[in-house]
């Protein structure tokens, strides 16, 4: 999309990480987040946003639409977006994968019609999906700091670099608005109906982030967790697994995480009140909520 063009994605990114990590093992609350303060203030605001201008926006574009036409600019989006998961893949110096990405982009450029329908999958091809971010970790880059940014939504110190890089010299979109020139603003209705149709998806799972004691915190771990599953191709080793839920610490007990995770919340937000949309609903003992 073109880069001077952003959505409040906070939420959608939340309720995306839900969906994508859903039946997975989860990790104790963390509370390594020195930068909470600030990103509260921003997720309330991004929040705001989204529930007064993105939510209708896509709740009208399910109303007027059905299944087989959301999946069509669902997989046309998806396809399109492909050149930078093989851009990535050849900078992760994984040949592979990047082989199987162009033919797979390839395909359903031809035979499914621009990428409206979807053959690749119907012929084995892998559905790869990987970006500058976790370029970066696989060349060793540490993840940072978790950060909250006005109107993108939830990102790291390391992965918030996808999003220039990414975005500039990967993206078709970019190259498509940069060397044309429209007018009345035509260029951004692709990235205005990839981002509604990516809405439109995550409605389903909001109970999820609206039942969630502390929604903040829920996006934030959820985001992390879904970080760390692409970086392993969904298949994170096992000592991995174990430090992510905590089996690696003698003792573990998910109860006094979870109680430790609220009192530190409490103690680090400068006196700020419970959020407005905590119902008093805890989460599973030893969650973050999702999984």
């Amino acid at each position: 999309m073109p880069s001077s063009f952003r959505f409040p994605l906070s939420r959608l990114v939340a309720l995306c990480a839900v969906l994508a990590v859903a039946g997975c093992a989860v990790a104790p609350p963390r509370t390594d987040d020195p930068l909470q303060h600030f990103n509260r203030k921003v997720y309330a605001f991004n929040d705001t946003v989204d529930k007064l201008a993105i939510r209708p926006v896509a709740v009208g574009y399910r109303k007027v639409t059905n299944p087989p036409v959301r999946r069509s600019v669902s997989n046309f989006f998806s396809n399109l977006r492909m050149p930078i998961t093989v851009a990535n893949d050849l900078l992760q110096a994984r040949p592979k994968q990047a082989l199987e990405g162009s033919g797979r982009f390839l395909v359903n450029l031809t035979l499914g019609i621009g990428g409206i329908f979807d053959p690749a999958t119907a012929m084995g091809i892998p559905d790869g999906d990987t970006d500058f971010g976790i370029t970066l970790a696989r060349w060793g880059v540490p993840e940072g700091d978790f950060l909250m940014l006005p109107l993108i939504g939830p990102t790291t110190m390391r992965d918030v670099w996808r999003l220039p890089v990414d975005s500039y010299f990967f993206d078709p979109l970019h190259y498509l608005t940069s060397n044309h020139k429209f007018h009345h603003g035509v260029y951004y209705i692709p990235s205005v109906l990839y981002l509604v149709s990516l809405r439109a998806q995550a409605i389903d799972a909001e109970s999820f982030l609206e039942s969630a004691y502390d929604p903040y915190a829920f996006l934030r771990d959820a985001y992390r967790q879904h970080r760390l599953y692409k970086l392993y191709d969904g298949n994170p080793p096992a000592d991995v697994i174990e430090r992510m839920q905590g089996l690696d610490q003698k003792g573990f007990d998910p109860d006094q995480l979870l109680q430790e995770q609220h009192q530190w919340e409490k103690k680090n937000d400068d006196g700020a009140a419970k959020p407005a949309n905590a119902k008093g609903a805890t989460l599973p003992a030893g969650t973050t909520g999702h999984g």
